[in-house]
C-alpha cells in the first residue's frame, strides 16, 4: 500500500483526488488529510479512508472536528503548528493542493520527507521555485505537476531532450471574460467572475481565470519548472479547453495534450506515474465536437500577462510579490474595494514599489525571506487599494 496525504482535501483538487483513491481503497494507506472551515466534508472524507489524522487550519474549528471524528479512530487537529506536524509524516505520496502561499511551507516539509509531491498549488513554485526544485534535489524527493496545463508538458516531454525544445505553448480559455467588449470590464460584478463557461472551481481561482491572473502565474511556473527561456513560452487562448498544452521542437513539430477538461486526468497522471492507469474520464468523440479554436491572446484586455513576463524577467523574489499582492488584490475585488480590473493596477503598482530601494527582491531565496517579501507586498497591496477605494 501506497502511504499518501492529501492537503487541501476539501477543495475541487483535493475532492477529485479523493474520489481515485476510493476506487481503489486497498491500494492506498491514508495519512492525513486537511482542509480549511468544510468540516464536515473534512471528517466525512477522513472517516471513508480511515485516514490518521484529519488537520483543519482553522483552529477554532478543532471542537467541531473532533465531534464529528468521535469514535472513528481518526485523529483531529488543527492550526498552522498540526498542519506542519502533518506535512511532516513520511508518505510515499503527498497532494499539495492548499491555495494560496499558506501551501508553500507544506510541500517544502513534504519534499524534505522524500516524498513525490503532486503539485496543484502554483504559488509553490511561483514564490519560490527555486527553493522548491534545490529541496526535491537535495532530499531525492520529485516534483510532478498537476495543473492541467503543465501535466500536458510534462506528458508531452516523456522520451524527449530538453535541448531539442523549440517552445512551449499553453492554453486559455480565456474565462468568464474572454468576449466582453474591453470598455465593460472594469464593471463586471463579483457574480459574472465567479462564473466559469467551462470548469466547475472555486470562486478564487474561477475570478482568476476571468482576469488571466491564473495563467499568468502558471507562465512563471512554466519557466520555473521546466528551465524553459520566458520568451519561448507562449499563451494561446482555445475556448473549448481541450488541448491543454502543446511543445515545440526544432525539427517544426508540435506535439499537443488533448483530453477532456477533467482534472481527474492530471491527477491521476500523478498518481499512477510512471504508470498510466484506466481513468474514469471522458472519451472524446473529435468527429463530434467537430472544430477546435485558437486566437492570440489580448494583453490590453489580460494585463496579468504583461505583468508575468517582467516577474520572469526580474527573477529574485519578485514571484513572491506577484503573488501576493494578487491575492490581496483578489481580496479587495471579492470585498468590493475594488473594480475588477483595477487587480492589475494594484499588482502593478506593488511590483514597481518593491523593485526600488529597500525592496527586497534580490535577497536570498529563502523561506523566511519569501515570507517576509510576501508580508510587505501584501501591505503595500492594501495600500494600493485604499488609494483607489477613496
Amino acid at each position: 500500500m501506497r502511504r499518501v496525504s492529501i492537503f487541501g482535501a476539501t477543495g475541487s483538487i483535493g475532492q477529485n483526488t479523493i474520489d481515485l483513491i476510493a476506487r481503489d481503497p486497498d491500494a492506498y494507506d491514508v495519512v492525513a488529510l486537511t482542509g480549511a472551515r468544510n468540516i464536515e466534508q473534512l471528517a466525512k472524507d477522513a472517516r471513508r479512508l480511515n485516514a490518521d489524522v484529519a488537520v483543519t487550519a482553522d483552529d477554532t474549528q478543532l471542537d467541531h472536528l473532533r465531534d464529528l471524528l468521535a469514535g472513528s479512530g481518526v485523529d483531529a487537529a488543527a492550526g498552522q503548528a498540526a498542519l506542519h506536524e502533518a506535512a511532516q509524516r513520511p508518505v510515499d505520496w503527498f497532494m499539495s493542493a492548499i491555495v494560496g502561499a499558506a501551501g508553500l511551507a507544506p510541500s517544502l516539509n513534504a519534499l524534505q520527507q522524500g516524498a513525490t509531491l503532486a503539485l496543484a498549488n502554483k504559488e509553490s513554485l511561483v514564490c519560490a521555485g527555486s527553493l522548491m526544485l534545490a529541496t526535491a534535489q537535495s532530499h531525492n524527493a520529485r516534483i510532478l505537476p498537476v495543473d492541467s496545463e503543465h501535466s500536458a508538458v510534462f506528458q508531452g516531454l516523456v522520451g524527449e531532450n530538453m535541448d531539442a525544445v523549440e517552445r512551449v505553448i499553453i492554453t486559455a480559455s480565456g474565462g468568464a471574460f474572454r468576449d466582453w467588449p474591453i470598455e465593460k470590464l472594469k464593471d463586471a460584478t463579483l457574480a459574472q467572475a465567479s462564473s466559469h463557461p467551462n470548469w466547475d472551481m472555486g470562486q478564487r481561482i474561477t475570478i482568476d481565470s476571468a482576469s488571466m491572473f491564473n495563467k499568468a502565474m502558471e507562465l512563471i511556473e512554466t519557466k520555473e519548472y521546466f528551465g524553459v527561456a520566458p520568451s519561448r513560452i507562449e499563451v494561446l487562448v482555445h475556448p473549448e479547453s481541450m488541448i491543454h498544452a502543446l511543445v515545440g521542437f526544432h525539427d517544426g513539430a508540435l506535439m499537443a495534450h488533448v483530453g477532456p477538461p477533467d482534472m481527474r486526468h492530471a491527477i491521476g497522471y500523478a498518481l499512477h506515474w510512471p504508470e498510466r492507469k484506466p481513468l474514469p474520464v471522458e472519451r472524446l468523440d473529435l468527429a463530434q465536437i467537430g472544430a477546435l479554436t485558437f486566437r492570440a491572446p489580448d494583453t490590453v484586455r489580460w494585463p496579468a500577462l504583461r505583468l508575468a513576463r517582467e516577474v520572469m524577467e526580474r527573477g529574485g523574489l519578485s514571484g513572491a510579490v506577484f503573488n501576493a499582492a494578487k491575492e490581496t488584490a483578489l481580496d479587495g475585488f471579492i470585498g468590493g474595494h475594488l473594480k475588477f480590473t483595477a487587480m492589475a493596477d494594484v499588482v502593478d503598482a506593488v511590483l514597481t514599489r518593491m523593485d526600488g530601494h529597500g525592496g527586497h527582491i534580490d535577497d536570498k531565496m529563502t523561506l523566511d525571506n519569501v515570507a517576509h517579501v510576501d508580508h510587505l507586498a501584501r501591505i503595500a497591496a492594501r495600500a494600493e487599494i485604499k488609494k483607489r477605494a477613496g
